[in-house]
Order: structure tokens, then sequence, then C-alpha cells
């Protein structure tokens, strides 16, 4: 995103001349109208040694006027040049399609600037001095969980007041991290967004710590609720015949809300391959050397409560669905997002993705019980 260097060498219509053009070596020919010194001067495209590559205005030699880098890498930096170096607002783009838009001053990014993914959805907004971040920063994550706090001089989000925000812009947990992961805070409400955030910590608040499972312990804190998934599910006796307990949304939601978390002990997926399948009626894939589980007594809510996902039953016409979340408590894992609105009191209901052929290939094989739940199902669709 910086772009000066001193002493060029260019190669400008065949001809080899040395002088200062604040970039790397060329060694590819200049394209476009020359000065009397055969230095670029109107529109141009000029290559340098590092395939690095410059499309803009120049005025004797100097980048003067909107223009646009294309380095060897994939990436751009487009923006408005003075004097050689970018002032002013300029657009980073990263080759995976990611951007940063940032206020430049003598071609190094110094104020406001907001970053997005490759898909188009905010991860960063906050300062930067001389290239690095500063001040207040927000870092957002693509689940709608996002960070807030200053960072330090390497600009991570370390400290005493830095605080994790749930998807719904409100609930929050206020107190120490260190490069942007829980080490313990205390539930608080963000109460204000102008200007400086502020939070209000909630009276008689638990302290919540950093609990990320293993192959063996689910969470040292097992009977400590998820404040956030408490305000929005409960656990009641299921409306599905013989599927025993079941999630039920505590209040409306709206289509796109995350309302729970699936946490549980992390194991392999070949020790889930090789063991019965009794003992599998509660874990998910995390990703392809991962597996989550919910084993027995961690089943029964007297046992464990810190996260209500894995009492979600299966539909074949769901009202929910599994997605990837940073918690910050829990580390990587899976929440529960609503596919539509949802109205309180209403059973809330996942796919469970199991593979419809016997082979089980494409995906976790089949239990009797979905195979004769599916074929119910098909017979009620050909009814219709």
């Amino acid at each position: 995103m910086d772009s000066d260097d001193e002493n060029v060498e260019e190669v400008v219509e065949g001809e080899q001349q040395t002088f200062p053009l604040s970039q790397s070596v060329l060694n590819d020919q200049s394209c476009g109208p020359l000065d009397d010194d055969g230095q670029p001067h109107g529109s141009c495209t000029v290559t340098y040694s590092s395939s690095d590559r410059f499309e803009g205005h120049f005025t004797h030699g100097e980048k003067n006027g909107k223009g646009k880098f294309f380095f060897f890498d994939g990436s751009t930096l487009e923006g408005f040049y003075v004097d050689d170096a970018l002032q002013g607002q300029g657009v980073y783009t990263y080759e995976d399609g990611g951007a940063l838009y940032g206020t430049y001053v003598d071609g190094e990014l110094n104020g406001p600037a907001q970053e997005f993914d490759g898909e188009g959805r905010l991860v960063f907004k906050g300062q930067y001095k001389d290239n690095s971040r500063c001040g207040e920063c927000w870092v957002y994550y693509p689940d709608g969980g996002c960070v807030f706090g200053l960072v330090n001089e390497d600009g991570e989000l370390t400290g005493d007041s830095v605080a994790y925000i749930y998807p719904d812009g409100r609930t929050a947990l206020l107190g120490s991290f260190v490069d942007g992961e829980l080490i313990e805070a205390r539930l608080a409400t963000l109460v204000s967004e102008r200007g400086r955030p502020r939070f209000e910590i909630t009276a008689n608040s638990p302290l919540y710590c950093y609990d990320k499972s293993t192959s063996s312990c689910i969470a040292t804190h097992a009977l400590l609720p998820d404040p956030y998934e408490s305000q929005r599910v409960f656990v009641a006796d299921s409306l599905i015949k013989g599927a025993g307990q079941g999630l039920f949304a505590r209040t409306d939601a709206e289509k796109d809300t995350v309302v729970a978390f699936y946490n549980g002990v992390r194991i392999t997926h070949s020790e889930v391959d090789s063991r019965d399948w009794a003992l599998n009626g509660n874990t998910i894939s995390l990703d392809e050397d991962t597996v989550i589980d919910v084993p027995q007594p961690f089943d029964q809510l007297e046992r464990y409560c810190a996260s209500l996902g894995h009492k979600a039953n299966h539909s074949f016409t769901p009202n929910c669905k599994y997605d990837p979340f940073v918690h910050p408590r829990f580390g990587p894992i899976k929440c529960i997002r609503t596919l539509r609105a949802v109205q309180r009191d209403e059973e809330l209901t996942v796919a469970y993705g199991y593979d419809h052929e016997p082979t089980g290939e494409n995906a976790p094989e089949a239990p009797d019980w979905y195979k004769q739940e599916l074929e119910v199902f098909q017979q009620r669709q050909v009814a219709q």
C-alpha cells in the first residue's frame, strides 16, 4: 500500500535513462507521451522491474492526478497523486477481492479507514497512523459478531477495556482481551455508538472466560449459560413425536438471526465413524478435521447448559440452519441461524444433513430413524 522508493532506471521507447521516479527499477518501456527529457508526461502506463504497473497521469516523470497501481500479486492501489505521492482517499484492493478504503497522506495510510472482505462484508473500521492501525477500532466477523476497543502499538485489540459484541449489536462482554481473544469479561450492554461507544456493565454479572473445549473437556463452567443465547431460546418437550426435548424461540426473531450456539467436545471424524451409532446423536461436523459432540451425560441440562444448540431437532422443512461462528468464549463452533422469521414459542428445527444414499459417501450415513422419517416425508410430498 506504500509506493515510495528512489533512484530508478526506466526503459522509455527503447532508450535507457536513469532518473528518480519514486518506484523500483523499470524493465519495460513506458507507454504514453514523454517530455523533452524523455520522462512520462500526461496519461501513461509504466511497468517496473517487480512487474508492478502504474496507469495514470504524470507530470515530468512524477505521478500527478488520478492513477492506479497494478501489483504483481494481483492487488491494486487507486487514488489521486500529488507530487508522486498518494494523497486523500485511496482504495487498496487485495488479490482475493477484498478492499481497504483509507485516507492517505504522502503515500501512507493516515486517518479513518474501512476494510471489506472478498464478499463485500465489513471486517474492519477504525483509524490508521503511518500505515498501522491505531486508536479505537472495530473488527467484524462474518457471523455478525465484532470486537471493539483500543489497539496496542502492534495494532492488536489488547487491553482491559475491550468488548466483544454479539450479532444483535447490543449484548456485549467487556473486559480483558489479548489480540482480540477474550481472557475474562463481564456482561454489558452497548448503549451508545455516537462518538465513543459506551457500555453499561450488568449488575452482578458472572465472569466469562475463554473456555474452548478439548477432546475430553466440554467446558470449565458447564452450567454457566451464554447470555445472548439465554435471551433467545429455551428448552422444553418437543412437539415432534418421539423426539424428547426440543429448542424453542423465547422471542420473535427475524430471518437470518443467530439464536443459539452448538458447542461440545472436539473429536475426529474417524473417531465418530468407528464407534457405535448410538453414541453419535449429538455430533455435528465443524470442519474437515473436527466434529463437535455433546456426549452423555452432558446432553442433560443438569450437567451442561453453557450452550443449547444441540437441543434443536431435525426437520425436512426446517426454520433454521447451522452456520460457522467464532464465539468469544467457545472459539470456532457452529451456531443456529433462522432461515425465516420465527415467532415466540415456536420450535426451532434444522436439517441434520445426513446422506440420503445408503453408502454415506457425501455426508454422514443416516440412522434408521432418519431413513424412516425421510420415507414418510417423501410419501407426503407425493400425495400433495
